[in-house]
């Protein structure tokens, strides 16, 4: 007698979208189904190791670089498979949401790749997710154009050539995707992105002469590297791909991967393709583990947390040296702005701040850097091509000069800088305007001239509730505690309110945002993600 086949996907709790079947057909869940019985039970174990982790940090206050793995750093032989003529040449990299009109633009701005966010740039609503791949099969398949409805302008993809290599965030680990359950249990987020989008994208991307491409994001060890890994050879194995056809490229965004660099490159050796060294996430790691660590792990103000500081050039140029000691591509971190039509004085002073961070990371070694808006592809690519010249990387600028102790990465109390009460304002008032959008299903906003993912919410309310921890004083004498946070708060919904007016006040989600927000900035036990909370109040 023959085995039973085994259960399919379910879709639970989703309004049906136009064209789902297209995205969402037996074959493709039936592969997503399967990875979700082979890799889950390891993505469970893993984000339980993240917990004893923590728990350690918090009674060591400290981290290192791992005894166990020192054989594998020591060893100078291995190095990352070589990069595809695709990814070769990354010097400017522009990010954001699977929209349709994000994605021509994306495709068609200038940058040498796009990252195609389905993270931190995309609130995961049933929508997004699927409507987010079916854009992306449209753009291989050449059917995607967008007439925007308010201008009647049309977009459309210039010639093939002239396009960005997509390189496709999933999901972190620790998001489950509530609308596919296999047997009344979720699937992984970063399962059901990473599945959908291989099933189906794998072999034409490698009929266009790329390849299915990757930013993996919240990596928090080489462990977690290393089932990504083992991802990669069943999915390709699956389809019927040539190993090491996949290419990664992992975020070095938490403060545990900072000490595994070379590891997590060694688990993915014949996948990687770089690691990127991104900024809110790797201080709202920070923050989240040393949360208990006393006054010498409190950050000041986020924005004067800049990439010179001490402890963040150490993460910086020890991700250029890893990456380059091993043959991969160090990519710099987001220049955020963006531009005004109003104000030509505000557009000069922030492209001079852009030009200066760009210069500094080609000078510094990097390969590449992340943008967030078409007009700044141009400023990017000038500091790279400055350095670079016509040369594709520069990867063979070894910086054996650096030197990096472990202490340096976590030496927070060598900034002079504090927290200051108009901080703790910017940092409520950004909190609240952006998950305020986020439970509306927008995951990419601009706030204050700057474009935000949910790393900004994330570093405003650990800032937030460690300042309160911590009884910080700030320069006006006031100390930070849960009232002045409500009072800031309730202060902060009431000129939203008159800003906007009553109308839009009401159709929108802002007092559920400043509720959420004020959660878990105050609560004392600590929410591992913002995002777990919003996402069972996302529509």
């Amino acid at each position: 007698m023959s085995a039973p086949a085994p259960s399919p996907l379910a879709i639970v709790d989703a309004e049906p979208l136009p064209r789902q079947d297209e995205v969402l057909g037996h074959a493709a869940l039936a592969f997503v189904a399967e990875l979700h019985r082979q890799f889950t039970p390891r993505r469970d174990e893993l984000l339980a190791r993240r917990g004893e982790r923590r728990a350690e940090i918090a009674r060591t206050s400290t981290l290192d670089f791992l005894p166990e793995t020192a054989a594998i750093r020591a060893d100078d032989s291995w190095k990352v498979a070589p990069a595809p003529a695709a990814l070769n040449d990354r010097r400017v990299e522009i990010t954001g949401p699977t929209d349709r009109k994000m994605t021509i633009n994306a495709l068609n701005s200038g940058a040498k790749v796009w990252l195609a966010d389905f993270e931190d740039a995309s609130a995961p609503t049933w929508e997004n997710v699927i409507l987010g791949q079916l854009n992306l099969i449209d753009a291989y398949t050449r059917n995607i154009d967008f007439t925007d409805p308010k201008s009647g302008k049309l977009y459309a993809l210039k010639p093939a050539g002239e396009l960005a290599t997509v390189v496709t965030r999933p999901r972190g680990w620790h998001l489950n995707e509530r609308h596919l359950q296999l047997d009344g249990t979720p699937v992984p987020g970063a399962l059901v992105d990473f599945g959908l989008y291989f099933f189906h994208n794998a072999q034409r991307l490698i009929d266009l002469g790329k390849g299915p491409y990757f930013y993996l994001p919240k990596t928090e060890s080489h462990l977690e590297a290393r089932l990504w890994n083992d991802i990669f050879v069943f999915a390709q194995d699956y389809v019927g791909i040539p190993q090491g056809t996949v290419r990664a490229t992992v975020l070095i965004e938490t403060i545990t991967a900072a000490y595994e660099m070379e590891e997590i490159l060694y688990e993915l050796r014949d996948h990687a393709s770089g690691l990127n060294a991104g900024r809110w996430d790797y201080l709202f790691s920070i923050v989240k583990n040393f949360r208990d660590g006393g006054a010498k792990f409190v950050l000041p103000d986020r924005n004067a947390v800049t990439m010179t500081a001490p402890f963040m050039r150490a993460y910086t140029e020890l991700l250029v040296r890893t990456c380059h000691k091993r043959g991969a591509h160090a990519i710099g971190g987001m220049a955020a702005f963006i531009p005004s039509r109003r104000d030509a004085e505000v557009n000069k002073v922030a492209f001079e701040k852009v030009k200066a961070d760009k210069d500094r990371e080609a000078h510094d070694g990097f390969d590449g850097s992340w943008v967030a808006h078409p007009d700044l592809v141009p400023i990017a690519m000038a500091s790279f091509d400055a350095v670079l010249g016509e040369k594709p990387n520069q990867k063979d600028r070894l910086r054996e000069d650096v030197s990096v102790a472990a202490g340096d990465l976590i030496a927070i109390d060598t900034l002079d800088a504090k927290p200051t009460y108009d901080g703790l304002r910017n940092a409520v008032a950004v909190g609240i305007r952006y998950i305020e959008a986020w439970l509306r299903g927008m995951g990419a906003v601009a706030i204050f001239n700057l474009m935000e993912d949910a790393a900004t919410a994330e570093i405003s309310r650990s800032q937030i509730w460690q300042w309160i921890n911590a009884d910080v004083v700030f320069e006006n004498g006031e100390h930070a505690t849960a009232e002045l946070a409500r009072r800031v708060a309730a202060d902060e919904l009431a000129a939203i309110r008159a800003e906007i007016g009553e109308e839009a006040f009401a159709s929108g989600r802002w007092q559920q945002a400043h509720d959420l927000l004020l959660q878990v900035s105050l609560d004392q036990d600590y929410a591992d993600f913002l995002t777990l909370p919003a996402y069972e109040q996302l529509g």
